[in-house]
């Protein structure tokens, strides 16, 4: 795969470890909002805490990247959902120990009215591959 990070001073600054836009070559990898089920119980965990909701949705993501021989490394966009942009500081701090504010995909984030079982954030990503 390759992989740009696109920056340009003619479009406001990113406000977290995301970048403008991502140019990239290869296979794509669509991977489904994942919510803070873990696969062992079956069930949401963590059901008032977006920190430990947000680390179980990542580690989700990354199970299904690697399922696909994919890494974090190889996304190039993710879309963020939050039940309350209160969140969106602690979700962005765990956020941000999977990317690197250099090469972090493009993203965006919003909050809305509801999520699937009543979780506090969903997160979906298109990585490439070779």
């Amino acid at each position: 795969m390759t992989r740009q990070v696109i920056r340009t001073e003619k479009a406001p600054a990113p406000v977290g470890p995301y970048n403008q836009a991502i140019v990239a070559t290869g296979k794509m990898v669509f991977v489904a909002g994942q919510i803070a089920i873990d696969p062992v119980l079956g069930d949401v965990v963590h059901t008032t805490d977006i920190t430990k909701q947000t680390e179980q949705v990542m580690t989700n993501l990354e199970a299904i990247l690697a399922q696909a021989g994919a890494t974090f490394n190889d996304v190039v966009k993710t879309s963020v959902f939050l039940s309350d942009m209160q969140d969106f500081a602690a979700m962005n701090a765990v956020y941000a120990r999977y990317f690197s504010t250099d090469s972090a995909p493009a993203r965006a984030c919003v909050q809305v009215s509801r999520l699937p079982k009543d979780v506090l954030v969903e997160i979906e990503c298109i990585a490439v591959i070779s």
